[in-house]
């Protein structure tokens, strides 16, 4: 990825300076779950592949890496139907997993799954902009959140509650593990006209929403508000390569970790109304 790629998106994305009405933008950002609730109706479980390859991505989830003597464990924020789930139990048999999504067709989903049993996995109905993680999970009990594919489908102003809200149940030195779209994406760049709510926020054509992030953005949310360590925080950029057209495109991506201080009391005012930074500044892009 170079400046001369970075320019280009840039002017791809300023040529759609329109928004939709503000109307449909509440709409949209208000109905978030909903429509997420409809898309697992119409998709049931097929929609989405297993998530294989999340422990190629983070170490901590790999077999015999905790950060507890105890039984780890883990709570996937966004579980949908259990992608990320049972490829994590099967892999990880000592692991207790938490999950949790706005959508109650999704979690029903799981709960279903033959696999599922409350002895290694409970799955319960959570809007984490607004429900509080703590009234069913236990104040800094959990090791590690995924938080995969999730914040993307939060509405900007509701991104910073959802950090305060997993700050809370994550245990001392536990980590959150972040990945999402990155911006510049193609499947950004690849909006048409009429899906814009705001900078880096899209509606796609089933209602669900997308958001684009930056790294700064992500320091902002998890480190200035949420009162976290930066592990990494890093662009991912997949080369997309169609041989037969000569087309080459980029999946951009955003991988983070953050961990909550060893001295809880670090957290203190952390957790305030700062303002959430979302610059452009893309000289530290990573390309795999």
């Amino acid at each position: 990825m170079d400046e001369a790629f970075i320019s280009s998106a840039k002017q791809i994305l300023e040529e759609d300076a329109s928004v939709v009405p503000e109307f449909w933008q509440n709409k949209y950002k208000n109905e978030a779950g909903k429509n997420w609730d409809k898309f697992y109706n119409r998709n049931t479980t097929n929609f989405f592949k297993d998530r294989h390859w999340t422990d190629r991505e983070f170490e901590e989830l790999r077999p015999g890496h905790t950060f507890s003597e105890e039984k780890p464990v883990l709570l996937e924020i966004g579980c949908g139907v259990g992608n990320f789930v049972w490829p994590i139990l099967d892999r990880n048999p000592d692991i207790f997993v938490y999950a949790c999504d706005f959508s109650p067709r999704a979690v029903g989903f799981v709960q279903a799954n033959e696999n599922y049993t409350e002895e290694r996995c409970k799955a319960f109905v959570c809007d984490i902009t607004k429900d509080r993680l703590a009234d069913t999970i236990p104040p800094h009990s959990v090791d590690i959140v995924s938080a995969i594919f999730v914040f993307s489908a939060l509405p900007p102003e509701k991104q910073a509650a959802a950090v305060s809200n997993i700050v809370e149940i994550l245990k001392p030195g536990g980590r959150i593990l972040f990945r999402d779209y990155g911006i510049y994406d193609l499947a950004q760049l690849r909006f048409k006209s009429g899906h814009k709510l705001e900078d880096n926020l899209y509606v796609r054509q089933d209602g669900t929403l997308s958001y684009y992030f930056s790294t700064e953005r992500l320091h902002s949310l998890f480190v200035e508000h949420g009162g976290l360590d930066e592990l990494a925080n890093e662009y991912v950029v997949k080369k997309l390569v169609n041989m037969k057209k000569g087309i080459d495109s980029d999946r951009i991506f955003t991988q983070a970790k953050f961990q909550a201080p060893i001295d809880t009391s670090a957290l203190e005012g952390a957790l305030n109304s700062t303002k959430i930074k979302d610059t452009e500044d893309d000289s530290t892009m990573v390309v795999e």
